[in-house]
């Protein structure tokens, strides 16, 4: 890993992106002993409007906690994509959930067309959960933290009597890539 990754998840106000951007950098530096930073950004909607969530790990310290060169972007939305992705770094990871993000921007990056929300509504029964399908398929693709991490760090911020669904979503996202 360099000495600093980027991570931005982007979608619609309530799609829990937030938390799964606190799960992310809890699951990093409380499970793998690396530094992160979590931020978050929405529209004045709240609800609807293009969010955003960024994470920014690193072994060293972080002296500037806002993402300038996104390494792995998550997008749930055609807005947010259209809004976040201008910072996605040649090399990167684009992650999109295919029913819903139709364009995709140019750029020298690579690109995975996931189903998260049909993954989320249809195979586990709650669409809330999308934002725990979509931390799956990043624990695959991201090397700066473990399966076993994310798991962890979803379970102890979940409610009590969800954590099954909530593993059963982080396994389905998981699984999602190739």
């Amino acid at each position: 890993m360099s000495s600093r990754y980027e991570v931005r998840l982007s979608g619609a106000g309530g799609q829990g992106l937030v938390l799964g951007g606190v799960i992310l950098a809890e699951a990093v530096s409380l499970f793998e002993g690396k530094n992160a930073v979590q931020t978050q950004s929405y529209g004045p909607e709240a609800r609807g409007g293009a969010s955003k969530s960024e994470v920014i790990i690193s072994d060293e310290e972080i002296d500037y906690p806002k993402a300038t060169e996104i390494d792995l972007l998550l997008c749930l939305t055609q807005e947010a994509c259209d809004k976040y992705s201008v910072d996605l770094k040649t090399n990167g990871i684009l992650i999109a959930d295919v029913r819903m993000v139709k364009e995709l921007p140019e750029g020298d990056y690579r690109v995975y067309n996931l189903p998260i929300l049909e993954t989320a509504k249809e195979k586990v029964g709650k669409i809330f959960v999308a934002n725990i399908v979509a931390l799956g398929a990043i624990a695959h693709l991201l090397d700066a933290v473990s399966f076993d991490s994310v798991e962890k760090a979803v379970l102890k911020r979940v409610p009590k009597g969800t954590e099954d669904l909530n593993k059963r979503a982080l396994k389905l996202g998981y699984n999602l890539v190739d």
